[in-house]
This record gives structure tokens, sequence and C-alpha cells, in this order.
């Protein structure tokens, strides 16, 4: 297999290790442009392979089109290719000689708002698309507050299909200057304009002819080129024990090792630490990683720590630094994103996912919910429906160490299960906030699940 025209030279595992990683997700409604725009920069970068170019040229013409349908690189499913929608997040990883990538292609139809969710969890970037004709619309307010509420640092605004608006700047400065107002008033820390035209590659790589007005980066140049911080002194380190690891050989026979990846910060031998929620505390004697010793580990690593002492650790617990423990309490008040068809009531019996730990929670009171195209905030709604964006206070039967959101993404987050059928009804953000009203207190039948 080889790839299209004029290929760059593959990097070497030197140069791979010397490049920063971007995670960057792509949002917008319904043809806007996701796919096109993806398959645009994976063709137009030289990522896409001969074989995957010439499927989709037979794809193509099956369907009577003269050219290649780029946006059938990302859309993978059979359903997605009949209706020429995006359905599932569709993940691509790529890389330049700047910077590599992994990009999250998330669906733009309202029904499948909560894929954006998930794609956009752990971007640090998202990419929302505006078509140039229709301007800032429901789904795209909807995109940005979820941007916000997950607290991506960056987001791009890419308005597309500029070809079909005759290149004109007044069109796409307006459709600029309105997004920039809303996603500001989010509070939303940067946000770049673009104007591409994803079909025809203007401004996508390579810039445009047809927008000489234009003087910022090509849509490529800005994903090479922005920051990304990994700022390992001002996380707070925390390692969501997973699993157990006791081997009990005659080689190892005292091993007692707590696997599972660092969600923040970074540990290093001869540290102390807690365990919670048991307040437990110890000293770390020992990091394996990848079955090698090592005295440092961090973000996103997958290592087994050991400890001086021999205390009860489970699946579920969670390792941080003695002096940077979090608070343990049953009390969590969040801003959420209802994902599910089901609603979500005062008074829902539910499962509550926390890092590695699951435990019964009641959702005790909804004290508002957002109203996307003014910002204001609806007072005690009494229940959410799918892809509500609202203000929750939940119980939990057993206390959490929860840190805010704004503090560290991963430890303060969560989702809500349907203990019934496994269903993730809900994402939650711990202390995110848009100055909620004062709750209406929620009463609790008396079933078990009164905490």
């Amino acid at each position: 297999m080889t790839s299209t025209t004029d290929p760059i030279e593959p990097l070497s595992v030197e140069q791979l290790s010397e490049t920063t990683l971007l995670r960057f997700a792509t949002a917008g409604s319904v043809d806007d442009g996701k796919s096109t725009l993806v398959g645009r920069l994976l063709h137009d970068s030289k990522s896409v392979l001969t074989d995957q170019l010439e499927a989709v040229e037979r794809a193509s013409a099956s369907r009577g089109q003269d050219a290649p349908d780029l946006a059938l690189l990302t859309d993978g499913l059979r359903a997605e290719r009949e209706q020429g929608i995006t359905i599932d997040v569709a993940y691509r990883y790529f890389a330049t000689p700047r910077r590599r990538f992994i990009l999250a292609d998330t669906p733009g139809h309202v029904q499948y708002t909560r894929n954006m969710v998930t794609g956009a969890s752990t971007a640090e970037l998202t990419v929302i698309l505006v078509d140039a004709r229709n301007g800032v619309v429901e789904q795209t307010r909807r995109h940005a507050a979820i941007a916000a509420l997950l607290r991506v640092p960056h987001v791009v605004l890419a308005v597309n299909k500029m070809d079909l608006v005759d290149y004109q700047e007044s069109v796409f400065a307006a459709i600029a200057e309105e997004f920039t107002a809303y996603a500001s008033e989010l509070g939303v820390p940067e946000i770049t304009s673009i104007p591409i035209s994803a079909l025809a590659g203007d401004n996508v790589v390579d810039p445009s002819a047809n927008m000489d007005w234009y003087g910022g980066p090509t849509f490529l140049e800005h994903l090479e080129t922005v920051p990304v911080a990994h700022d390992l002194a001002t996380c707070h380190a925390r390692l969501p024990v997973q699993y157990v690891i006791r081997p009990q050989t005659a080689e190892h026979p005292d091993y007692r090792g707590y696997a599972g990846q660092i969600a923040a910060g970074a540990f290093r031998i001869g540290e102390e630490i807690t365990v919670l929620p048991s307040g437990r505390t110890s000293k770390i004697s020992g990091i394996d990683l990848l079955g090698v010793p090592v005295d440092v580990a961090w973000t996103t690593q997958s290592v087994t720590v050991l400890l001086e002492d021999d205390i009860d650790i489970s699946r579920g617990d969670l390792i941080v630094p003695r002096k940077d423990a979090p608070a343990t309490t049953q009390d969590i008040e969040a801003t959420v994103c209802h994902v599910a068809d089901a609603a979500l009531t005062i008074g829902h019996r539910v499962l509550l996912k926390h890092g590695t730990r699951t435990v019964k929670a009641i959702v005790k009171d909804i004290p508002s919910r957002l109203t996307l195209d003014d910002l204001s905030l609806h007072p005690h709604p009494g229940h959410l429906v799918a892809n509500d964006i609202g203000r929750v206070k939940i119980r939990t039967a057993e206390p959490l160490p929860v840190d805010a959101y704004a503090d560290s993404r991963r430890t303060g987050s969560f989702i809500l299960i349907d203990p019934a059928d496994g269903t993730t009804l809900t994402a939650g953000m711990v202390g995110e906030s848009f100055a909620s009203p004062e709750p209406v207190k929620a009463d609790a039948d008396d079933d078990g699940w009164d905490f």
C-alpha cells in the first residue's frame, strides 16, 4: 500500500517522540461538511493510502458521483454511507512532520449529540463547522455550550462552503462575530475563525487564492501550531485503581501492585500517598511501566504502583499525593448533558461511575435547565430530556473523592447509568455552573436507595 501523490516520508520513532500530540474533535450541524473537511485534510496532507482512495472512488462512482466523495474516508458505517450522514464517532490517527493527531469526527444530527460529548471529552481543541449559507443555528449553539462545559481549551470556528457564497468576506465576518460573541459569553477561552471550502480545498491545507482578504493560518497550519499545554507541575496527581496484581509466584511471593492509568499529574518513588476513600496512607516504593521499573510516571501512562505498606486497596480506590488529597463527599452538584432518550427526573435511581468506581445514587434535585437561544436558565424543570444541559444535585450511597471539573477533567467528571440495563444516561461535570437558581428540595421514596 502506498500513499497518494507525492507522499511525505514516514516519521521515525525518534521523530514521533519529539512531536507533540493534539487531540481534536469536529462538530457541527447536519450537512455542514464535517466528514468532507476531515477527508480533505487527510487527502491533502497525504495521509491517505492508495487503496483507501481507490475504495472511496469506487463507492463514489456507484452513487453516480463524478469526483471522489472524501467524506467516505471517515463515514465508515454502511448506514452512514447509505444516508450520507455521520452516526458514530470516527477516530482517525495521522501525523505531519510538525505534530501527531488523534481526530474524533462526531455526528451533526441532534439525535447523536451524545456522541459529540464522547468525542470532545478528551479533546484539547474542538472544530465547530458552520455552513456559510445558514450561519449560526441551534445545533451550533449546543455544540459551543458543550465545548464550554467540557472546558476544551481551544475552539475553531470553521465557516465552510465559502464557495457557495462567492467567497464574500462580509458573510464570514458576520458569522464569526455572532459566534464569537455567543461562545465568549459561555466562557470559551480561545476562539479562532477560519473561512474554508472543504469540497474545493480552500484554506484546509493550502491557502486559498479565492480569499486573499483572509490573512490568517490555514486549518492545518493552525492545528500544527496551536499551543498544547501539559503542565504536570500544576496538575492534581490522581491514579484510579483498576486492578490489584498479586501473582503469588515463587519468584514474586510478596508482590502486590496497584495497576491503573494515571488520570492526572505525576507520581514518584518515595512520594507519600493517601488511598481514598479509606484515607489510609503509605509511601511509593516502586513504579512499573510496561514491566520496566521507573522513578516517575505521569498523565495517561498505564502503570503498576507498589507501596511500602500492605494496606487494603481494591478496584475503584483512588491513589493521590498525601498533601493534595481531594475531599470525599456523598453530595455532588454538577452541570450535566443528558444523552439518553428516557428523561432524567427528580428521584431517579441511578448508578454513578466516577473513574473506576461505580456506586448507587439518587437524583435529589434538578435546579435548572439551560436555554440555548439566550443562555437563560429555566428554573426547576423537574426533568431533563435528550440533549438537555442542566444543573443536578446527586446523593451517592458511598463517599467519593471528586475534584472540581475546572481542576481535573478526568476526576471531576462522571456518568450516570441506568441500573436496569446499563444504558448511559448523563455525562456530568462536577462544580460547573451557569449560576443556577435556588434548588427545590426533593423527597425520595423509602425503597433502599434513600441515602
